[in-house]
């Protein structure tokens, strides 16, 4: 036989402690103990969790009052831009027309037909170049006729000159007869009456000469007007008549002949608005370019301004002469003109992005010494990403850039220069 070994189990009750018990006690003494480690373990339980919560909520506390002493404490970087003086020029580019330097119409100053055109659309001509001749048959026979009258009229002045000295010729032989009795008093009236009237005819003959002699002047002055001569050197744009064209020589409805264009000299009309007319003088210079001529330029002076701004526009209106040797530009096309306007006070440039507008009006953050102080300016003219400013800065002032909204009077800040960000 063997000998059986029962092992020891620590979680059993001793055998002794429960020999002599009944069944039922030894249940209730195990729900008892089984009730007492439940509770326990909970209470473990509920204490471990109120020391996690509370360990947590001081943690946050102390990180929140950490967090607001470094935010008290904390010098906030912020980018700034020195303010400078304007170069005392501003570029103002509009857009402009060209316009002939001299443009005339040329109408018909004699009435006929055309009988030469030695011109076209598109010639260039010379000061005093003929154009066309035109056929007046009856204007030569209407001075032929003017001649023959004026010849006339001389001979009738010739007469009337002659009857005048034979009545002072008879006044002169008369006189002294009439004094001494000689001769009645009567013919003495009689000589002295027909030598006024002989005095009077010469003057109408005279007068009779003179105006005829003034009307052969316009009839030959309308036969020099057969010949259309060109006013200056230029190029002829326009054409309405040809050979053989019936014109009327009228100073109401003339009959149109041509249109001559001076382009050797081309004037550029722009109109400057009110902000940027003040400056705007003859000699400015001026720089016109053409979006169909790239990389070309032309360079000009203003030549004359109207002096008055239009009420309609609040423009002022500006002329300015390129010299045009070699035909480039053209009469009537679209360009731009860019003016280097003098600026007659001095101005001072603050970029866009440091001007704060609010209730206030229009601000800027200036740093001084490491503080922030809010000043008010005044804007002189926008010119996109800088302004011009009259007051409110001085040359050299650091002006904050994009400022924030909490920043204000006092603040304490780093400046961070703008050339310094974009270095990195």
């Amino acid at each position: 036989m063997h000998d059986v070994v029962v092992p020891y189990n620590a979680g059993e009750p001793d055998v002794d402690s429960t020999i002599g018990k009944p069944p039922e006690n030894l249940s209730h003494d195990r729900r008892r103990w089984g009730g007492r480690l439940l509770l326990l373990g909970a209470s473990l339980a509920l204490g471990g969790g109120l020391a996690f919560g509370a360990s947590r909520h001081y943690a946050q506390y102390r990180q929140v009052m950490a967090t607001a002493e470094q935010r008290r404490d904390l010098v906030p970087t912020v980018r700034v831009a020195t303010v400078r003086p304007s170069n005392g020029i501003t570029l103002v580019t509009l857009p402009a027309t060209t316009l002939a330097f001299a443009a005339a119409n040329l109408y018909a100053r004699a009435s006929g037909y055309i009988d030469k055109r030695n011109v076209d659309i598109g010639d260039r001509v010379k000061d005093g170049q003929l154009l066309v001749q035109i056929s007046a048959p009856e204007l030569d026979h209407q001075i032929s006729q003017n001649e023959a009258t004026l010849a006339q009229l001389k001979q009738t002045l010739t007469q009337a000159q002659a009857n005048l000295e034979l009545a002072k010729v008879t006044w002169d032989r008369d006189r002294p007869l009439v004094g001494q009795g000689w001769v009645t008093q009567q013919q003495g009236t009689i000589d002295i009456q027909t030598l006024k009237a002989r005095e009077a005819a010469v003057r109408v003959a005279q007068a009779n000469v003179r105006a005829q002699e003034a009307l052969l002047k316009v009839l030959n002055q309308q036969r020099e007007y057969r010949r259309v001569v060109a006013p200056f050197d230029g190029v002829i744009t326009a054409r309405n008549i040809d050979v053989g064209s019936l014109v009327q020589a009228d100073a109401a409805s003339g009959t149109f002949l041509f249109t001559i264009m001076q382009s050797d000299v081309i004037r550029t009309q722009v109109y400057v608005p009110q902000d940027q007319a003040f400056g705007v003088t003859p000699g400015v210079d001026a720089v016109v370019s053409v979006p169909e001529l790239p990389g070309r330029t032309f360079p000009g002076k203003v030549t004359r301004i109207a002096d008055a701004l239009e009420p309609g526009t609040r423009t002022l209106l500006t002329e300015i002469d390129i010299p045009n040797p070699d035909g480039a530009l053209k009469p009537g096309i679209y360009c731009r003109v860019e003016l280097h306007v003098p600026h007659d006070t001095p101005s001072l440039l603050v970029p866009a992005e440091a001007i704060i507008f609010n209730r206030n009006g229009l601000q800027v953050a200036v740093i001084e010494d490491g503080n922030v102080h809010i000043r008010k300016v005044s804007v002189a003219r926008d010119l996109g990403t800088q302004v011009e400013v009259r007051d409110g800065v001085k040359e050299g002032d650091m002006v904050v850039l994009y400022p924030q909204v909490d920043l204000v009077e006092g603040s304490k800040v780093q400046a961070q220069p703008q050339n310094a960000e974009a270095s990195k």
